[in-house]
């Protein structure tokens, strides 16, 4: 976890850590290559902080960064960091500490350690299982619609009655497990399921929130290793079922483990013939429309009148920016026939659901959240419809079409790294 005062979500102080925040991943080697997979209890990493981490994993398991899938969980009890924008306040004084760079390098320095130390534990994998089971009453869209047409926010924690009714809109009603084991001996599950995991927002203590409560109980229960991946879930949250308070937050919980524990019983193995990888680079397009520009973010980082949060925003803004000449990484693991991809930024749902969509009989999860530099992921259609996320995102329309390819690419074809 970060130290005390050491900011969570922008700038809120961490004041208690309620739960550890921990790094859950695997390493798989396949006689060929090692990959590394790795979910986060973090809200976001981005940028360099991305690339430090993952090239941390990389180091420590005796590989390189492209065979490295780093995962946030985006929990907003926990840290959202972009250490290219500490320099950026700097250089205009804002005299707002965003980034903890000493902080930072332990934890890389943790990583690498923790990944080359697993080393010396490998275990033979003979089988690989998959499961889907639906769950209820837990996520729901966030941009949901009035009987009269409007489009409302129906944020993660929702204390109206009325938006709560509304429907519960698009979703991916199934969460998705693979299974690891050795012979008839699980050692490990991977669950994927979409929806922001938080159910308090704000909150100075740090947490791993629903799926880690979820997953630990699971964990100590069954005395198997679990690892929880967030999905496309940039256009989904809790808040139908999620009025902020505790309660909501024990039955979310509650219900999530029992959907996990479901897949374990639902869980159909078979041998495990291939492990494969492939890397796609993302090439995206940032937005240039006024308002979202580089120099309108820089005039907001400048302003001393502006809210610090704002100031902070505009230089992760004005980072990623800098950066748009470096396509966002986008990767597939193959197991058999079953495709588990791992995509940057916050997706909407409906890239998910496109992905599952081209192989209609075959298993398909997805764990987004990788690095958050872009913000959203948005479908094009929702800048036409306005609502929050088009307001929070560093892309173009167009770069629905440019995902849509390499997810298509990635799930049709095979890997070439068996």
């Amino acid at each position: 976890p970060p130290p005390d005062g050491h900011p969570l979500i922008w700038l809120i102080p961490v004041k208690e850590v309620e739960t550890p925040l921990e790094a859950r991943g695997i390493v798989l080697d396949n006689g060929q290559q090692r990959f590394v997979i790795c979910a986060m209890d973090w809200c976001g990493v981005c940028n360099s902080t991305y690339q430090m981490l993952r090239e941390a994993l990389a180091e420590g398991a005796g590989t390189t960064p492209e065979f490295v899938a780093l995962q946030t969980v985006h929990q907003h009890t926990a840290p959202y960091t972009n250490g290219d924008a500490q320099p950026l306040l700097d250089e205009v004084k804002a005299g707002i500490r965003y980034v903890d760079d000493q902080f930072l390098k332990v934890l890389a320095t943790r990583l690498k350690e923790s990944v080359k130390e697993s080393l010396g534990r490998f275990q033979r994998v003979t089988q690989v299982g998959f499961s889907a089971v639906p769950v209820e009453h837990v996520a729901s869209n966030r941009r949901a619609w009035t009987p009269d047409g409007r489009l409302v926010t129906r944020y993660s924690s929702c204390k109206d009655p009325q938006v709560r009714d509304l429907p519960e809109g698009l979703i991916d009603p199934l969460l998705r497990t693979v299974t690891f084991a050795s012979d008839d001996q699980p050692i490990v599950r991977l669950h994927y399921y979409a929806t922001h995991p938080q159910s308090f927002y704000g909150d100075p203590r740090a947490s791993s929130d629903v799926p880690g409560f979820a997953r630990s109980r699971l964990e100590k229960e069954e005395g198997v290793f679990q690892i929880y991946f967030t999905g496309c879930a940039g256009n989904i949250t809790m808040g139908k079922y999620n009025d902020g308070s505790r309660e909501a937050r024990e039955q979310l919980t509650e219900r999530l483990y029992q959907v996990m524990r479901q897949t374990r019983m639902k869980t159909q193995y078979q041998p495990l013939r291939s492990i494969g990888w492939r890397n796609m680079p993302f090439r995206f397009v940032p937005r240039s429309d006024s308002g979202y520009r580089e120099q309108d973010l820089r005039g907001r980082l400048a302003d001393s009148n502006v809210d610090p949060v704002q100031r902070v925003r505009a230089a992760c803004g004005v980072s990623f920016y800098q950066r748009a000449h470096e396509p966002l990484p986008c990767q597939a693991l193959y197991l058999n026939d079953a495709v588990i991809l791992h995509l940057p930024g916050e997706c909407f749902v409906e890239y998910q659901l496109y992905a599952q969509s081209l192989r209609p009989d075959g298993f398909v999860a997805v764990a987004a959240y990788g690095d958050l530099g872009p913000g959203y992921i948005c479908v094009a259609k929702a800048f036409e419809e306005g609502g929050y996320e088009p307001t929070a995102t560093h892309l173009a329309p167009e770069n629905e079409t440019t995902l849509k390819e390499i997810i298509a690419t990635l799930v049709k074809s095979d890997s070439p790294t068996r």
